[in-house]
């Protein structure tokens, strides 16, 4: 059971650490104006999550029917994992969305001045 325990923690840290580093990598392909690429990463990003936050779910629901689900530092660090990683996540579509909208303004700019 404990084995298991471990297993399930590293599983959350690996897809929320997966997670994390796509929307990092999104995050330099807007800057570098690879929008597609960015998407792209934001997809991957968000699936990644999508595992990590269902199995998050899959505990809470087991605490919720009564079932015992034991805590400790490995599982703690996991969900420490997931949280900073919907964080990124969320920041990443955010920076992207802010870099696109410069570049818009940027060639408003730049039209402007040449007429």
């Amino acid at each position: 059971m404990e084995d298991e325990k471990q297993v399930e923690s590293f599983t959350l840290i690996l897809h929320s650490g997966n997670a994390k580093s796509s929307a990092m990598e999104a995050i330099r392909a807007a800057n570098q104006k690879d929008y597609e690429l960015a998407e792209k990463k934001l997809q991957e990003a968000s699936e990644e999550l999508t595992i990590a936050h269902q199995m998050q779910t899959d505990l809470l629901t087991k605490m919720s029917r009564g079932e015992e689900v034991k805590v400790d530092i490995l599982m703690v660090h996991a969900q420490d994992h997931l949280s900073s990683a919907i964080l990124v996540n969320d920041l990443a579509k955010q920076l992207i969305a802010m870099e696109k909208e410069i570049q818009e303004l940027k060639a408003v700019i730049h039209g402007q001045k040449e007429n």
